[in-house]
């Protein structure tokens, strides 16, 4: 059994979907009759992980009881889903999986991701752009790209990165931290909050910066993020066409 812990943030709603989701959080659309949180949980503990934190946000009251931990984003409307983390800052100790909660991943992917020895990691699929063929309600240039050079370092973190070089893969929304990992990441992004008052990577206001924004601003600084290179399935959950293709990938 692991002593990793996993955080799923699970603040957002599924508004992109349609009226009749639109006031229900995105980590409860169900998906071949079982909700994406329960889907991701029945993961977790097969593996070993029990130790789980889930973030909520608007309508926290229609979570179910489950073996987890719930912390509230009373603020959730104030910031992204960098400022939704942060609200469970004093989870961030030892080793640390952190997930969106409309991802859907298999349990290969997931144990890539465990077994890479870093401070700081993000999952990377480089046989992206397959997965937007027909996805014309989110197309391939809403992918949150990563740019890596020729020895695999992680160059740049954003939407829609143009590159020559074939080196350009798609973050899933999942990181990996060990405990200094994490404390890099808050220290950061405290550091931001205190020294920046004007756009931070093209966001306004500060608070409203991305998880995305945080991981360049660590590139920026010197500061080693490894690329974890991921195979197996996955897919993210942001509009019908995904919510039907995530239902036929994982039948």
């Amino acid at each position: 059994m692991t002593k990793m812990k996993l955080i799923i943030i699970a603040a957002g709603t599924g508004t992109r979907l349609g009226k009749e989701v639109s006031k229900l959080p995105k980590a409860l659309l169900e998906v071949n009759g079982q909700t994406i949180l329960s889907r991701q949980i029945s993961i977790l503990k097969k593996i070993g992980i029990k130790d789980i934190v889930v973030i909520t946000g608007p309508y926290a009251e229609k979570f179910p009881p489950m073996d987890v931990s719930y912390v509230n984003d009373a603020r959730h409307d104030e910031h992204d889903i960098l400022g939704s983390l942060l609200v469970a800052k004093d989870y961030m100790q030892g080793d640390i999986v952190i997930t969106y909660s409309d991802i859907l991943f298999d349990e290969n992917i997931l144990r890539q991701i465990i077994q890479q020895k870093c401070d700081i990691g993000i999952a990377i699929d480089m046989d992206w752009k397959q997965a937007y063929e027909g996805r014309t309600l989110h197309p391939l240039t809403e992918a949150e790209n990563v740019l890596l050079d020729d020895n695999k370092n992680v160059l740049k973190i954003q939407k829609n990165i143009k590159s020559n070089t074939g080196l350009v893969g798609e973050f899933l929304g999942l990181i990996k931290l060990s405990s200094h990992g994490a404390k890099i990441l808050t220290d950061k992004f405290e550091y931001l909050l205190t020294n920046h008052t004007e756009t931070f990577h093209n966001v306004l206001p500060l608070k409203k910066m991305y998880i995305t924004d945080l991981i360049q601003e660590l590139v920026n600084s010197k500061i080693v993020v490894t690329p974890i290179l991921i195979s197996g399935k996955w897919c993210e959950i942001d509009t019908i066409q995904d919510l039907e293709r995530a239902q036929q990938t994982f039948s």
